[in-house]
């Protein structure tokens, strides 16, 4: 079977002659500098890896979501060890962290969402506008192998039917990373990781007794963790609601407002 993908840029003169044609004549009739750059403009394609997709019900995940990350700033902010910390290393760690954690904090809320193809019709209308490239050409859409990694870790966190308290000695365990570089308190984030493990698996073995992988199968479930970018979650759950704004400044304005 052909395994290639017939919807890359090489073939979409072919596939689709009229968008072609328009940005052949204004390639013949711009100075260089204007034209439109055909290769980054977004084309569709089924191709599984590359199908950009969007939010299905985005106004009612989107608040779901600013909730959930509400939570996640606020349990940093409230754990006394990270505040003990000099404020370059919070903003490390919260830079390193807060997308597993929010992932996480999906899990814990039990939050469904569906997804969508993003719309096509926008390629077309930038070009018959002429439009220049603009910040949501330029950042990199969500896609359908993207959003399933997503939901792979979460059914699988959701299969495992974690505590409270479970969730949050696993939060500890994520948020103090001695490996993120420059840190200059790593050898007391170091410690506090190993604390938190201890308590994980010390109430893994209070709750759950007679299961002795337990405790292996969540630290197993919580390394799916890095393999999802922050790039996706913000553009899939927050780009809607924030539109241009940096979501990390927003993230520090919430952890360093007392």
């Amino acid at each position: 079977m052909d395994s290639m993908c017939h919807c890359a840029p090489s073939s979409d003169r072919f596939s689709n002659p009229i968008l072609y044609n328009i940005l052949s004549q204004m390639d013949n009739s711009k100075p260089k500098q204007n034209c439109l750059n055909y290769n980054s403009i977004p084309h569709r394609c089924n191709c599984e890896l590359r199908r950009t997709v969007c939010l299905k019900r985005p106004s009612e995940v989107c608040k779901e979501a600013s909730a959930v990350l509400v939570k996640t700033v606020h349990f940093m902010k409230n754990l006394p060890a990270f505040n003990q910390m000099p404020p370059n290393d919070q903003f490390i760690l919260l830079k390193s962290c807060w997308a597993p954690l929010f992932i996480l904090g999906l899990a814990q809320e039990q939050v469904n969402f569906e997804v969508t193809d993003t719309p096509a019709d926008s390629m077309l209308k930038r070009i018959l506008l002429n439009r220049q490239e603009s910040p949501d050409m330029e950042r990199k859409q969500p896609t359908m192998s993207g959003v399933s990694k997503l939901r792979s870790c979460l059914k699988k966190f959701w299969s495992l039917d974690l505590s409270p308290k479970e969730y949050a000695y696993l939060k500890g365990t994520t948020i103090f990373n001695p490996d993120v570089p420059y840190l200059k308190a790593a050898v007391f984030v170091e410690g506090l990781q190993q604390e938190a493990q201890h308590a994980l698996s010390a109430m893994v073995q209070l709750l759950h007794p007679g299961d002795q992988e337990r405790f292996a199968r969540i630290l197993l479930t919580a390394s799916m963790l890095q393999s999802i970018t922050p790039s996706l979650i913000t553009e899939l759950f927050f780009r809607p609601v924030i539109g241009q704004a940096d979501l990390l400044e927003l993230l520090v304005d919430m952890l360093f407002c007392r």
